[in-house]
């Protein structure tokens, strides 16, 4: 017969992925061990091993829910936002929201993805592609000057930068909130891209001339 499981076994595998996040964010996922872990979540290592067989599939299952709780949010934002700019601006606020409680899974995503062999890293870039295409989708729908082939995945993706790497400076309590950081993100890219894109599109002769006429007017 097989065993049961505890009533509070889901509990406590997301309790074991949020320490082990935050491990591998602190000290790296090649300088964590099972001891550490098992210290760190206050079971024995027997208990973690009836969890999980080894640090690998720790780290895959922090990454596998983490981009999971990712993607369903984004695409029922997406999917209940009015206009195009609206949408654009829930996906961004979404996307940081569901960053508070997650910046330990977001640095070992970031960092530790790469690690996993390259079967288990295909699901997992799978969803972040996922996650790129509907912010891309976005852009170019509240953006019409993102819709072309040169600038869209430069735009996207400094969306992105702007938004994953957050963490490294941003603190609750400081001068902007987190809905307020998420408001600007939106408003640079949607009042500058226009401007951007107009610039990055432009003939490079006609960049120079300009440029030219635009230093004699100076002098």
């Amino acid at each position: 017969m097989a065993r049961s499981r505890a009533k509070d076994y889901d509990d406590k595998r997301l309790l074991m992925l949020h320490r082990s996040a935050e491990l591998f964010a602190a000290s790296g996922y090649v300088g964590t061990s099972m001891n550490t872990i098992a210290d760190a979540c206050g079971v024995s290592k027997a208990l973690l091993y009836h969890y999980y067989p080894d640090k690998e599939a720790i780290l895959f299952d922090i990454l596998s829910s983490h981009l999971a709780k990712l993607v369903a949010a984004i695409r029922k934002a997406s999917a209940q936002a009015g206009d195009p700019v609206a949408r654009f601006r829930t996906i961004v606020a979404t996307l940081l929201e569901l960053y508070r409680h997650a910046d330990a899974e977001h640095q070992v995503q970031i960092s530790s993805l790469k690690l996993l062999p390259k079967d288990k890293q295909q699901p997992l870039l799978a969803s972040e592609r996922i996650l790129v295409g509907i912010m891309s989708d976005a852009l170019a729908a509240a953006v019409p000057a993102a819709k072309h082939k040169r600038l869209l995945k430069p735009l996207t993706m400094s969306v992105f930068g702007m938004l994953n790497w957050h963490y490294m400076w941003f603190r609750e309590g400081g001068p902007m909130t987190r809905a307020e950081y998420a408001g600007f993100v939106a408003q640079l890219v949607l009042a500058g891209a226009d401007d951007a894109a107009a610039g990055a599109t432009r003939p490079r002769g006609r960049a120079k001339s300009a440029g030219r006429g635009r230093q004699a007017e100076l002098l």
